[in-house]
């Protein structure tokens, strides 16, 4: 702890000082966490200054290590030329991930000032569907026509070395005529003669993606095959671009996390104790604050059976854990809902297939978790009454809570509304407002055995 806090008091100093030199050392010798830490809790102040200082290389490393928001906020805050130059030392899904945040305004001031061909790149790839393989491929690959010898390109690579330096080059990509022909690992370049030709020695009917695949596609490819990128054509089989498996990694992880955030109620994308409190704030409440509408009316309940909960004030007590494991119960299914429908194992018109298998789990769960919790309720109270009270609610609630945590995904899916958003407030009300209506309504009608 004391390291990291050194760490970012000792880049405070050399941005006060303006040691550029200095700047560019530390940041080469951190990790890359060390780095993220460290930007995270400079103030905004500093990290402008850091961004104006540093030079087009060492920001633009900045901006792959530090999280996508704040690398849009820096290149937002930063001088247009300083944008533009750190930009151009950006790989090609990288560029659009940012100037895809900008607004019109500022991202067309930035792209006038970069490079022609780097910003005319960025204008094609930024049409493409974020989760698609044309989202999430790079630019930066190889290609060789297969008339070309294995002379020529190995000439060509060593006059044009600090331009290849940063591009994938595990393979070379064969053309032919604007079209995707094959693959040539570097291996069989070295070990052949300088005249032969690439058509001779080119990997033809090499796998390939279509740059309308989605996100889900990529993911399913890459768990079939072990590769370090796949090529992406379009329907002419032009070839346009690399998608890596890294890439598809980090875009199936951030998709998950933006779900996690978004069935905790956290809307409107990543949060960042960095960004402003009233838009943190903003985001927040515009769940929290339809989630307590919800609750009032699950709440309103209890308020039709006052007189029931006044006879057997022991039932106030399980009220709360039959609500809180019937949506516990109802959270998993809606979790495995979640991840089946992005892994493709369930497609939404399949409720009835997922609602009798939920049924099923949750005829054993209830059964169980409802005699668990009527064996307690009759140990403290004595009274067996009391125990079927709150075990049947709990048992038949739980099987409610199972068959709608696990259709209701399949059914906002299928009703093109986010499942990961909306199920869990969904979940939250029913489950609540049916708990406490069985268990009130049981006692009511055996209130002359409890009270």
């Amino acid at each position: 702890m004391q390291q990291a806090t050194d760490t970012k008091d000792r880049l405070s100093e050399l941005i006060e000082t303006a040691s550029v030199d200095a700047i560019h050392q530390l940041l080469e010798n951190l990790e890359t966490d060390e780095i993220v830490h460290a930007y995270s809790h400079l103030s905004k102040e500093e990290r402008l200054a850091l961004i104006d200082l540093v030079s087009a290389e060492d920001g633009a490393r900045l901006m792959e290590f530090i999280p996508q928001y704040q690398a849009v906020q820096a290149i937002e805050a930063a001088e247009v030329e300083t944008a533009a130059s750190i930009l151009n030392e950006l790989y090609s899904d990288d560029q659009v991930d940012i100037i895809a945040e900008l607004d019109d305004e500022d991202a067309e001031a930035i792209l006038e000032e970069m490079i022609p061909e780097e910003a005319e790149n960025i204008r094609r790839l930024i049409e493409y569907d974020p989760d698609t393989a044309g989202g999430i491929m790079v630019t930066e690959y190889l290609a060789f026509e297969a008339h070309e010898t294995v002379g020529e390109i190995t000439k060509r690579l060593r006059e044009n070395a600090d331009q290849y330096e940063g591009y994938h080059v595990q393979y070379i990509y064969v053309i032919e005529e604007g079209q995707f022909l094959g693959v040539l690992q570097m291996r069989d370049v070295l070990l052949s003669r300088g005249n032969t030709k690439l058509q001779s020695i080119v990997i033809k009917d090499a796998l390939v993606v279509k740059d309308t695949d989605s996100l889900d596609d990529l993911i399913g490819f890459f768990d079939k095959y072990d590769f370090y990128g796949v090529p992406v054509v379009d329907e002419d089989n032009h070839l346009l671009g690399l998608v890596l498996r890294k890439d598809v990694r980090e875009a199936e992880s951030d998709k998950s996390n933006y779900e996690l955030l978004e069935t905790q109620g956290i809307v409107g994308g990543e949060e960042l104790r960095t960004m402003p409190v009233l838009l943190r704030s903003k985001r927040r409440l515009s769940w929290l604050s339809v989630n307590i509408v919800l609750n009032i009316i699950a709440a309103s309940v209890i308020a039709l059976y006052q007189d029931t909960l006044q006879e057997v004030i022991a039932l106030a007590i399980f009220l709360p854990v039959i609500s809180d494991m019937s949506g516990c119960s109802g959270n998993q299914a809606v979790a495995v809902s979640l991840r089946e429908l992005s892994l493709g194992v369930v497609k939404p018109y399949e409720l009835f297939r997922v609602l009798m298998q939920e049924i099923k789990v949750g005829l054993i769960n209830g059964l169980v978790l409802g005699l668990l919790i009527g064996l307690a309720a009759f140990f403290y109270e004595g009274n067996a009454y009391l125990g079927l009270v709150v075990g049947g609610a709990l048992a038949i609630n739980t099987v409610v809570a199972v068959s709608i945590g696990g259709t209701i995904p399949l059914f906002l899916k299928k009703m093109k509304v986010d499942p990961a958003l909306a199920s869990g407030p969904i979940l939250t009300t029913v489950t609540d407002m049916l708990g406490f209506f069985l268990a009130l309504t049981f006692a009511g009608a055996s209130l002359q055995y409890l009270a």
